[in-house]
C-alpha cells in the first residue's frame, strides 16, 4: 500500500526491501502490522464466502470444466466484495497513519473498527464503500484466475488423497494460484489503492477510477501500474498456499470421516479426478 500510493514527486521509498527496512527503523517492528485488525476481522468471512459460493456456483453450473471453475470464482470473486472493499479501505487507511513517525503525533483513528465509524459519520455508506467498483473489478476475473490453475494445477501434479507428496504438491498449487490472480489484475489494485486512500490529510485528487488511471500514467508512466507487485508476489505464495492446502485436506479429512466417495462433490472443490 505504502508503495503504492507514495508520491512521485517526494518518494518514501526506493522498493520493498528499502521500505521494509524504513518501516522498522522508523516505525518499529510493530509498524509493520499497522491495519492488522481490519484483516483479521473480515478474512474468515470472506474466505468462507469465497469457497462456499464457488463450491455451489460450481454445483449448479453442473460439470466440472475449467470454463465453470473460472465462471465459479469469478461469481466468489464478486460477492465477497461486500465484505473486502470496507476490509480493505480500513486497513489502506490504517497503514498510511503516522508513516514514518514512531509515536504518533496525531492519531486520527484508534483501530480498525474505529477508522470505519469515523469515516461513516464523515461520509455516509458511500464512503464506506469507496474503492467498491475497481474492488469489484479486481476481485472478480482474479479469483476466476486463482480457482482455474488451481484446479489445473492440481490435476498436472496429480494430487491424489493417498500420495504422500500431497501436502507440498497442494502448497505448491496454492501459491502458484495466489501469485497468478494477483498477477492477471494487479494495476487495478493499485487504483484501488490510490483510490481508498485518496482524501487522507484532506486533499482529493481523483475523481474516479478512469481519472485515477489517466492522472497516474501521465504523472509516473505505465510502471505505477506494476508499484509494490515484489511485496505483493511476496505474500501472495505463502499465504495461498496456506490457504488452499489447509481447505483441502480439512475436506478431504472431512470426506474420509463421513465415508463419502471420493468421486462425489465435496461441498466446496469439486474435483473428481484428482482429489
Amino acid at each position: 500500500v505504502r508503495l503504492q500510493v507514495q508520491s512521485v514527486e517526494k518518494p518514501l521509498y526506493r522498493g520493498t526491501f528499502h521500505c521494509f527496512q524504513s518501516i522498522i527503523k522508523q516505525e518499529s517492528a510493530f509498524g509493520l502490522y499497522k491495519g492488522i485488525g481490519s484483516p483479521m476481522m473480515g478474512l474468515t468471512f470472506i474466505n468462507a464466502l469465497v469457497f462456499g459460493v464457488q463450491g455451489n456456483t460450481l454445483r449448479a453450473l453442473g460439470k466440472d470444466t475449467p470454463l465453470n471453475q473460472f465462471l465459479a470464482g469469478s461469481a466468489a470473486g464478486a460477492i465477497q466484495c461486500v465484505i473486502c472493499c470496507p476490509m480493505e479501505l480500513a486497513k489502506t487507511r490504517m497503514q498510511l497513519q503516522g508513516t514514518g513517525e514512531y509515536k504518533l503525533k496525531t492519531k486520527n483513528y484508534k483501530n480498525s473498527l474505529d477508522c470505519l465509524i469515523k469515516i461513516y459519520r464523515k461520509e455516509g455508506l458511500r464512503g464506506i464503500n469507496r474503492g467498491m467498483v475497481s474492488t469489484f473489478i479486481r476481485e472478480t476475473p482474479s479469483f476466476g484466475f486463482y480457482f482455474l490453475t488451481y484446479d489445473c494445477m492440481t490435476r498436472y501434479l496429480g494430487c491424489e488423497a493417498e500420495d504422500s507428496y500431497v501436502i507440498p504438491k497442494l502448497l505448491f498449487s496454492g501459491g502458484m494460484s495466489g501469485i497468478v490472480s494477483w498477477l492477471s489484475t494487479y494495476p487495478m489494485d493499485v487504483i484501488k489503492s490510490r483510490l481508498q486512500a485518496d482524501g487522507v490529510g484532506g486533499i482529493t485528487q481523483y475523481n474516479g477510477i478512469l481519472d485515477c488511471v489517466r492522472k497516474s500514467y501521465h504523472e509516473e508512466g505505465w510502471r505505477v501500474f506494476t508499484r509494490g507487485l515484489t511485496s505483493t508476489l511476496l505474500r501472495a505464495f505463502p499465504v495461498n498456499a496456506a490457504t488452499f492446502a489447509t481447505v483441502t485436506v480439512f475436506l478431504m479429512y472431512m470426506r474420509s470421516e463421513d465415508n463419502i466417495p471420493e468421486c462425489e462433490p465435496g461441498p466446496v472443490i469439486h474435483q473428481p479426478s484428482s482429489l
